[in-house]
């Protein structure tokens, strides 16, 4: 009689019942070691997927085994706590081929390590590797042309983001509310489809949370304890812009060009990672190495670029690797804990050009949450350039520079200190400080310089006009009034000058 010894993998991918009813042999005995059935309880008592997975899949193979009149056993010893643990050292796979050795089996594995050792240790064996299926998911359904994200939820009707970044709204697609089995099947198809796919991959598998990247799309699985409920939730990029697509000034190209430390920040939805895509598009043009830090890996980028996830789940490992590889810019897609921001801030400083992407409300938040978790000293360095997206597009651009001097509101010169300086790009203006006080790191907002110079120049002149450029400001009054807005010997032009660090031109209105 033929016997077949079956690894987890071919287990937990489905293949042997497919091949039992597809084929109906007459005789065979599968055998099943204890080490399999271990393996899948130990991971359907953490609530991974998988465990259930193959659980079911066991019941269906002996339930077709004792239709068809075929012999169906368990063999071997089940492995211990400790196996378990240091199964990805190969110790399971080790007990499972011995399982096959001992009774002359033939192995069938998806695993093709598994299969390389089983051959190697003069066991037959069997490599499936099934193809992609042809017919889309179950929650591709929902994915018309304009949806940005799928969410489906037990117990609550589905619903989707549609529109574009910045510019999206939440639309119920029907009344009929989900039940967990629905959820569950389409779970099934996605691990399925996970397994299957060369550009796919578990990005994070922890308790009842699961996060695939399954070709362009990120899907975020979770299940009791972890939330209320079966959840699952599909993103995927809809857009793809390049640079030339911003619109963008020549001045701010040139920026861009240069700027070696660059934050892109922005709310929830604003198209962060997309305006992240295009830079990292535009310094491959430019003749540049790029590589990206993401966890997931979701950003859309040609194949010249490589995506590194955290390695084993450290961000800071990963560094380390990238540091021997030399890029000349990274992309981390997202900057949010305090390592994420030390590692950004080592890399820049070890030389590497870095393009963060962080969640924040303002631009100044994003500075902000940088100069919590570095010296005040370095921050210029580690980020010279801030961009601000809403609805897609780039709203604000500020510069980081670093000064030292007596910070604007205080006169002693006593008191000078290194001031970063937050400048809006366009400009020129300083709009906020940050400085030492005390044992404390301030932000004070020095903005609304055209709106101070108001209130100081309509004493002489209530119509007087105001132009704040880069490099200078110009002061338009009546002709009469020219000689007091100067003042004696031009103090008053020299005062605002040592404020603003600006030239100041006085002209007639007329």
């Amino acid at each position: 009689m033929e016997r077949i010894v079956l690894d987890t993998s071919v287990v937990i991918n489905g293949f042997v019942s497919r091949i039992l009813e597809e084929e109906k042999p007459k005789e065979l005995e599968v055998i099943v070691p204890r080490a399999v059935i271990g393996e899948l309880q130990n991971q359907a008592t953490k609530g991974l997927e998988i465990g259930f997975k193959g659980l079911e899949e066991l019941a269906k193979i002996k339930g077709i085994c004792s239709q068809l009149g075929l012999k169906y056993s368990v063999r071997g010893e089940l492995p211990t706590t400790e196996e378990i643990k240091i199964a990805k050292s190969g110790r399971i796979d080790y007990l499972i081929i011995s399982i096959a050795k001992k009774y002359r089996a033939t192995l069938y594995t998806s695993d093709y390590v598994m299969y390389l050792v089983a051959e190697a240790e003069g066991v037959p064996a069997r490599h499936m590797r099934a193809p992609e299926p042809a017919r889309p998911m179950k929650i591709e359904e929902y994915l018309a042309d304009d949806v940005l994200s799928v969410h489906l939820k037990e117990g609550a009707p589905p619903y989707v983001k549609r529109g574009k970044p910045g510019n999206f709204r939440l639309v119920k697609v029907e009344d009929r509310k989900l039940t967990s089995e629905e959820l569950e099947s389409m779970i099934s198809e996605i691990n399925e489809r996970a397994r299957i796919r060369q550009d796919s991959f578990i990005e994070m598998k922890a308790g009842g949370a699961t996060v695939i990247q399954l070709g362009e799309y990120r899907i975020t699985i979770a299940r009791p304890p972890f939330s209320d409920g079966v959840e699952v939730t599909l993103v995927r990029p809809i857009v793809k812009l390049s640079i030339d697509d911003y619109h963008l000034s020549d001045e701010l190209i040139r920026r861009l060009e240069k700027a070696e430390g660059i934050l892109i920040a922005g709310p929830p939805g604003s198209g962060k990672s997309t305006l992240a895509a295009s830079l990292a598009e535009f310094y491959i043009k430019k003749g540049k190495v790029v590589k990206t830090l993401e966890s997931p890996r979701d950003l859309q980028v040609g194949p010249e670029i490589t995506q590194y996830a955290p390695l084993e789940g450290d961000f800071e490992r990963t560094a380390e690797i990238l540091l021997l590889v030399r890029p000349d810019y990274t992309i981390f897609d997202e900057v949010r804990r305090t390592k994420d921001f030390q590692v950004y801030a080592d890399m820049r400083l070890a030389g590497v050009g870095m393009v963060g992407v962080v969640h924040s409300s303002s631009p100044i938040d994003a500075v902000q949450r940088l100069i919590e978790r570095v010296d005040i000293g370095v921050a210029p360095r580690i980020v010279d350039t801030v961009l601000f997206l809403e609805g897609g597009q780039i709203k604000r651009v500020y510069t980081l520079s670093l000064a030292v001097r007596v910070p604007t509101g205080m006169t002693s010169e006593d008191l000078a200190r290194p001031v970063v300086e937050v400048r809006d790009f366009f400009t020129g203006e300083l709009e906020y400080e940050i400085y030492m006080y005390g044992d404390e790191k301030v932000v004070v907002p020095v903005g609304g310089l055209k709106e101070k110079l108001m209130e100081v120049i309509s004493q002489y002149d209530p119509n007087a006009q105001v132009e704040v450029g880069r490099h200078n400001i110009v002061l338009r009054v009546d002709r009469d009034v020219m000689g007091k807005v100067i003042g004696k010997g031009g103090e008053n032009i020299e005062r605002i000058e040592k404020e603003t660090g600006k030239r100041v031109i006085v002209k007639p209105k007329k």
